[in-house]
């Protein structure tokens, strides 16, 4: 109940906002399907060396997920994050605006403070995320013009930083369908409302990667959910999950793959799947069976998707 009421809090504010007959500020059209597609025709470069990342977002980032990649990673990885609790772009960029459930999810070594994080120039990755419910974030809090913000400090820093927009999912118990809503809300708002706005506007000459982790989720759930005895030891999707939205283990061991086919630009099969927490301590770890599942899953999902900047297959 309390992860509940953690996300939720943004949408108070939202409430709030809508109250006082406030909305999100004019921003461009989104760009034109061709034009966005052509941005995505050449595959991105596969990075030469291990990567350092700053993770933007809130508890669907977490600490564990980002802990898991930089093991899935090797040597040399690093990271660090700014995190709250349904945290909208808005609030980590602009001062005024409170970050909530900002003490409680920084108090760890691998904070940094998030304007300052992307004016050092010193990632080779910005991955951000925007809060659920994410058509209330568009509306109300203006998902496109703060990821275009982070996306020009970025890269005025360091011309090299990629950025990518981390694609998330809703509650379980979403009355509209959890599945429906994946397959739904990528093209109409994480691509149509955020991304293809962001980059219509002026200066915005080069791609920002889709991190298409909502995809990811809805295709294991799907495998999963098609065989009559499950696949792994997994029977459903609430075996990935810690509640309504927040991701276990083994959901946050998916996530970690996918950020890093996208990151890496290589195929996760074959990679461990026995991994450690943010904390050092084990994670519950998927069967042989069921991490080959979600490798081959992962694979299959980015390298179908122009926007991950992989090679097509």
């Amino acid at each position: 109940m309390l992860n509940r009421l953690k996300l939720r809090s943004s949408s108070l504010v939202m409430l709030l906002l809508a109250g006082l007959g406030l909305s999100r500020c004019d921003t461009p059209k989104p760009l034109d399907p061709a034009a966005y597609d052509a941005l995505y025709v050449t595959p991105a470069a596969i990075p030469a060396g291990p990567q350092r990342v700053f993770h933007l977002g809130h508890s669907l980032v977490g600490r564990d997920m980002p802990a898991m990649l930089a093991q899935l990673a090797g040597d040399g990885h690093r990271y660090e994050s700014q995190l709250g609790w349904g945290a909208t772009l808005k609030s980590h960029w602009d001062p005024d605006v409170p970050v909530n459930g900002f003490a409680e999810e920084n108090a760890h070594p691998r904070y940094r403070d998030a304007r300052e994080a992307t004016d050092s120039g010193d990632y080779n990755a910005l991955v951000l995320t925007e809060m659920v419910e994410i058509k209330d974030a568009i509306k109300y809090f203006q998902s496109a013009d703060y990821l275009h913000r982070f996306a020009q400090a970025a890269w005025q820093a360091n011309p090299d930083t990629r950025v990518y927009l981390y694609e998330t999912w809703h509650n379980l118990s979403d009355i509209d369908g959890w599945l429906e809503r994946i397959d739904r809300d990528l093209p109409t708002y994480w691509e149509g409302e955020i991304l293809r706005r962001a980059l219509a506007y002026d200066g915005m000459d080069r791609p920002i990667y889709l991190i298409p982790a909502g995809q990811v989720m809805a295709r294991i759930v799907r495998e999963i959910e098609s065989q009559p005895d499950g696949l792994g030891g997994l029977t459903n999707r609430q075996d990935l999950f810690s509640d309504e939205i927040h991701l276990n283990d083994l959901g946050a061991y998916i996530i970690a793959l996918t950020h890093y086919a996208v990151l890496y630009q290589r195929a996760p099969v074959g990679l461990p799947h026995e991994l450690r927490k943010a904390d050092g301590t084990p994670a519950q770890a998927p069967t042989p069976e069921a991490a080959a599942m979600m490798q081959r899953i992962v694979r299959d999902v980015v390298q179908s998707m122009p926007n991950t900047g992989l090679p097509q297959e």
